[in-house]
C-alpha cells in the first residue's frame, strides 16, 4: 500500500468499496475487513462502457461509473448492511487504467558516515522533497515496493539502524480532468473522506506481489488495460518498466511488440524463466495464444520457452471469502486483495 496510508493505523474492521475503472467496462465491489481474518466480497457488479456516437471515451466512462454507482448504493449496500449491521462504506479504493493513467519507479537512496536509524518520518522527508509532479497529471499514490538497507533487500526495514538504505518508489498519475471527475461522483455517492485512487498496473503489480510471494524473479505482463505494462522483478525488487500499445486490430503487432521490448530489457538484465500474464477473462486466452506463437525463447537464448503463467480468478480466490453468487471478477480480486496486503504491511510495521 502506499506509504503515506500506512502511517495511520487502520481500523480493527471496516467497510471497503472497491471501483475498477477500466477501457471497456467499470466494477466495484463492497468488501468487509477484519484483522486476522480474510476478506470478504459481498456484492460485486460490473458495467460495460458503451460509446454513443462519437463521443469521447471518458464521457462514456463516466456514465457509465454513474450507472454503476447508482446500482451499488440500491443493491451492494443492502448486501453489506445485511452482513455487519451497516451499509456505510468507511474507504473507497478507487483503481483507474490507462488511457488515464501513467506510473513511474525511482529509487531513493539514504547515506551517512555514520549509522542511522532508517525510518517512516525519513522517507516521508525525502519524498516531500521531490517534484514528482507532471503536466496535467495528478500524483495520487506513491508507494513504497522494495527496501534495501546495507546492501541487502529487507521485507521490514523500519527501526534498524544502517548507513546506507535505498527505497524503490512507484508512483502513481491520473489525468487531472478525469481524476476530478472520479472523485466528484464518488463523493456525492459516499460520505465518506477516504477515497484513495491509485493507477490499476501499480496496484496489480503490487496485489501479484502479494499473491505470489515466492516468485522472486518474473516478467509482469498486465494487459489489463489499453496499454500493456512490462514490469521485470528481480531478486523481489522491481528493477524495470516499460510500456506496449495494445493492438485491436493487428493480431501480430502486440506481441512484436512485447517481444522488442523484452528485448530491451535484456540489454541490461537477465529475463526471468516466469511470465506472469494478466488481462480481463475474455482476453486472457487469445493473448496468450500470441505469445505461445511468439517462440519467445529466443530472447533467452534457448530453445525451452519460458513458462506463461495465465492468472486466473481461481489463482487468487482461495485468499478471499466470497458471499456473493456472481462470477469471480480478476481485477475486483486483486483490488481486495492489495487493500488486504496493505492492511497486513501496516501491523506488521507498529
Amino acid at each position: 500500500m502506499s506509504f503515506f496510508r500506512d502511517l495511520f493505523r487502520r481500523a480493527p474492521a471496516e467497510s471497503v468499496v472497491l471501483i475498477d475503472i477500466g477501457t471497456s467496462s467499470v466494477a466495484g465491489a463492497y468488501a468487509r475487513y477484519a484483522q486476522q481474518k480474510p476478506p470478504v466480497l459481498l456484492y460485486t457488479r460490473r458495467v460495460p462502457i458503451e460509446i454513443r456516437g462519437d463521443e469521447p471515451r471518458e464521457h462514456a466512462m463516466l456514465r457509465a461509473l454513474t450507472i454503476l454507482g447508482d446500482i451499488l448504493i440500491r443493491e451492494g449496500a443492502p448486501a453489506l448492511a445485511r452482513e455487519v449491521g451497516s451499509g456505510a462504506a468507511d474507504v473507497v479504493l478507487v483503481s483507474i487504467d490507462a488511457p488515464w493513467e501513467e506510473i513511474s519507479v525511482r529509487t531513493e537512496h539514504f547515506e551517512r558516515k555514520t549509522d542511522f536509524v532508517f525510518t517512516k518520518s525519513l522517507v516521508a522527508k525525502a519524498l516531500a522533497k521531490q517534484d514528482a509532479t507532471l503536466p496535467e497529471k495528478l500524483l495520487v499514490d506513491e508507494s513504497i515496493v522494495g527496501t534495501i538497507l546495507n546492501g541487502y533487500e529487507t521485507a521490514h526495514p523500519y527501526g534498524k539502524k544502517v548507513h546506507r538504505a535505498s527505497a524503490i518508489i512507484l508512483t502513481s498519475f491520473i489525468n487531472q480532468k478525469i481524476a476530478h471527475n472520479i472523485l466528484s461522483i464518488l463523493q456525492r455517492l459516499y460520505h465518506t473522506k477516504r477515497i484513495l485512487p491509485i493507477a490499476g498496473s501499480s496496484l496489480r503489480y503490487q496485489a501479484m506481489r502479494y499473491a505470489f510471494p515466492h516468485e522472486r524473479n518474473a516478467l509482469i505482463l498486465d494487459a489489463t488495460g489499453s496499454l500493456t505494462s512490462i514490469m521485470l522483478v528481480r531478486k523481489g525488487l522491481l528493477v524495470a518498466i516499460s510500456l506496449v500499445q495494445n493492438s485491436a486490430t493487428d493480431d501480430q503487432a502486440w506481441t512484436r511488440k512485447v517481444a522488442d521490448e523484452c528485448a530491451e530489457i535484456a540489454k541490461n538484465y537477465p529475463l526471468p524463466r516466469t511470465i506472469f500474464l494478466l488481462a480481463r477473462e475474455p482476453e486472457i486466452a487469445s493473448l496468450r495464444e500470441k505469445l505461445d506463437a511468439a517462440h519467445l525463447g529466443s530472447l533467452w537464448l534457448s530453445d525451452n520457452p519460458p513458462q506463461i503463467v495465465s492468472v486466473l480468478a481461481s489463482h487468487i480466490a482461495g485468499s478471499i471469502r466470497r458471499l456473493t453468487t456472481a462470477s469471480p471478477d480478476l481485477p475486483l480480486l486483486l483490488m481486495a486483495l492489495y487493500y488486504r496486503a496493505g492492511e497486513k504491511k501496516g501491523d506488521s510495521e507498529e
